[in-house]
């Protein structure tokens, strides 16, 4: 064969070979090339948007823990008031019982008081009369000068 025939017909298998490739080759390539860039462009653009999320959760954690540590402040706050009223509260029930014990000890120095007059006048009563019976030296009827004898314990 001749060298010119060799090359003609290498030539056509060649642009036969070449538009069988673009005919059935080339699309699914093509096409399996677009959805690969598709679904690379598609997780950069849901790399963004989680990084995006990202900042505003960290945003929103920060803030949460801003209300916890103040509602913490606030809870202390009202804890340390509460302690100052319960404070009060029993200092201002213990100056009350203090009082109501003072009282009630005033009320029994005074019963014991009148208590003991009652005694010391009984007492200065016999001997008062004890001793006009030992000035008069006869003995005087207690019951019979009762009334003179309360007369003077009432002086007395």
């Amino acid at each position: 064969m001749n060298i010119n025939a060799t090359i003609i017909l290498q030539s056509i298998a060649m642009m036969i070979f070449v538009w069988f490739c673009m005919k059935y080759l080339w699309p699914p390539l093509i096409q399996a090339m677009d959805e690969r860039r598709e679904r690379i462009a598609e997780g950069l653009a849901a790399s963004d948007k989680a990084e995006k999320e990202l900042e505003a959760a960290k945003v929103q954690v920060s803030e949460q823990i801003r209300e916890a540590r103040d509602k913490a402040s606030e809870i202390i706050e009202q804890a340390n008031q509460r302690h100052t009223q319960i404070l009060d509260q029993a200092k201002d029930d213990a100056l009350s019982e203090r009082q109501r014990q003072v009282t009630a000890a005033e009320a029994d120095i005074a019963q014991a008081s009148n208590q003991a007059r009652e005694d010391l006048r009984s007492s200065v009563a016999s001997l008062a009369v004890l001793g006009a019976g030992k000035i008069l030296e006869k003995e005087i009827d207690a019951q019979a000068h009762r009334e003179l004898l309360d007369k003077l314990i009432a002086e007395i």
